[in-house]
Formats: structure tokens, sequence, C-alpha cells
């Protein structure tokens, strides 16, 4: 990928980016385009900490790698996946730097306040588009959040993602449901009760 105006070691970000966030090719959407001239940078504001540049989400938010731009405010970023799953899947993250949901404090609270209210007027967008011409129109959607390698995070930077969801659409989600007995459940209420302070 080629960006006029920005200099090689960005250039290479952009194609480390590219490799992070690439799929499987036989999940990969062929109708997914990449339209150069929607490329935009991400420059509102300089909020990312020394030492943190090694973030692909923080480069994003600094401006030293493109996206393609949903939303912008003061305290969130919205941007189409270019590693789609499906047609119209998009991240929302934050502009400061928390890797995970469990890291948010009440010194973030209002920058949490701003990734939650996105999400559903993000979601409503995507699902509302059946009528635009070569819009994603779709029922349904999934919104997913990992924290932790074992959960599936690769981006170490808190993030969601909205996935547009059709019948059929062969994406599918394992849900081996077991059984919850009363006394396991006493157990779990009375250690996790105890860790919220309750």
């Amino acid at each position: 990928m080629t960006v006029k105006g920005r200099p090689p070691q960005v250039k290479h970000f952009a194609h480390k980016c590219l490799r992070v966030w690439a799929v499987p090719k036989n999940r990969q959407n062929r109708h997914f385009a990449w339209p150069r001239r929607r490329l935009q940078w991400a420059t509102e504001s300089s909020s990312v900490e020394p030492g943190l540049m090694d973030c692909i989400f923080c480069k994003i938010v600094e401006g030293q790698i493109p996206c393609h731009k949903l939303y912008e405010g003061e305290h969130v970023l919205a941007f189409l996946d270019i590693g789609p799953v499906s047609r119209g899947h998009c991240l929302i993250i934050p502009k400061k730097h928390v890797a995970r949901l469990d890291e948010f404090g009440e010194a973030e609270g209002p920058i949490g306040a701003a990734v939650m209210a996105l999400a559903p007027r993000l979601g409503r967008a995507v699902a509302a588009a059946a009528g635009a011409p070569g819009a994603t129109g779709v029922p349904g959607w999934n919104l997913l959040q990992n924290n932790g390698r074992e959960s599936g995070q690769a981006v170490d930077h808190f993030h969601f993602h909205i996935i547009p969801r059709q019948e059929g659409d062969g994406l599918g989600f394992r849900w081996p449901a077991g059984s919850l007995g009363a006394d396991d459940a006493a157990v779990l209420i009375e250690a996790i009760t105890g860790e919220l302070g309750e």
C-alpha cells in the first residue's frame, strides 16, 4: 500500500497493520474492497502517551496509519475493519490507550461512556443501511469484545467489533451450554460479590 505524503516507516506500519488484521482466505469477503479515496487520517487530537506507539490502534488515532473512518469524537474513533468477517464489519476504539475492559477506572468514565454511547448508534446505522445502494442491509449484528489472548484479543487496545449478521452467513457461534448446580452457584456468588466488595 502506498500513501502519498507519508514517510517510508509509516508505509511499513500500514503493511504491518494489514498483516495483523488478516483473516483466513476461506473467511474473507471477496466483495469487500479498499476504496483508497476514503482513506482518512484521524488527527483531531494527540492523546497517546510515549511508549505506547507500538500499538497499531494508537498509531491510527495519531494519524500515523490511515483508516476508513466512520466516526470521530473527543474520546472515541470508529472505522471499518480491513479484515472483515462480514461486509460492514467495523471497530470502535477509545482514543486513550486502555488495553482491556477491566482496566477502565473512574478516570476513564467519560471515555467508556462515549464508547458505549456510540455502539448502539453505529449498530443501528449498519443495520438501517438496507435501502442504500451497495450498503450492508442486514437484519442483525453482533457486538463483540475480547479481553486477553485466551478470549481471542489480537490487539492490546480495548475495542468493540460490530459484525453485521444475516441468516446463512456461515459465521456461526459455539455455545456449549452446561448446567449450574445450587452448591456451585453459592460458591460463585460468594467469591464474585467478595471481589466486588458487596
